[in-house]
């Protein structure tokens, strides 16, 4: 009889430790799929792939890079940026996000906000871009930019979690641009 109920309650718990797995949410790159992924986002300072320059990190003077946009959808709404490292020793660690930035303009020049885009809370705690800084080795950095239907009803200092919970449903296509830094 005691086995029985050993049984019964190992199912059970097995059941809700699936459950929990599939139900919380976690700090993962938002799922986009089914775009023709025509939205460019690069840079002039640095390709793809390629170390962002020590100006840009927690080496140099920590500002953000110059980045530039090109093939936004002609329905695109407006425009949310996040650049994070999924590198990071504990989770993705959130450097800068950016929402409602304005379909039309094709850049945001190096240490600058586009104008009336709003900025959320990043994982220093701060409402602005954080550059690059691993405790060690090499990591990589995701600069995405996502072109959504709709202007987004979020105030300033907002979270990741908020933001994206936010676009869910609203993302029309991304791009992506990814560079490397090993702290000096």
């Amino acid at each position: 009889m005691k086995a029985y109920i050993l049984l019964r309650l190992g199912g059970l718990v097995i059941i809700i430790l699936l459950l929990l797995l599939f139900f919380v949410p976690s700090k993962k790159k938002l799922k986009v799929s089914n775009f023709k992924h025509m939205l460019v986002i690069k840079s002039p300072v640095f390709k793809n792939n390629e170390f962002i320059p020590k100006r840009y990190t927690c080496d140099g003077d920590n500002i953000n890079p110059p980045l530039i946009f090109n093939n936004v959808p002609k329905e695109t709404q407006s425009l949310v940026l996040i650049a994070d490292d999924p590198d990071a020793p504990m989770e993705t660690w959130t450097h800068w996000i950016v929402w409602n930035i304005d379909p039309d303009i094709d850049e945001i020049a190096e240490n600058s906000v586009p104008s009336g885009a709003v900025l959320g809370t990043n994982d220093f705690k701060k409402l602005e871009y954080g550059g690059p800084c691993p405790p060690s080795g090499t990591h990589r950095y995701f600069f995405r930019l996502y072109a959504l239907n709709t202007k987004l009803d979020l105030g300033q200092g907002e979270s990741r979690e908020e933001l994206e919970e936010r676009m869910r449903g609203h993302i029309i296509d991304e791009g992506e641009l990814m560079g490397r830094y090993s702290k000096q």
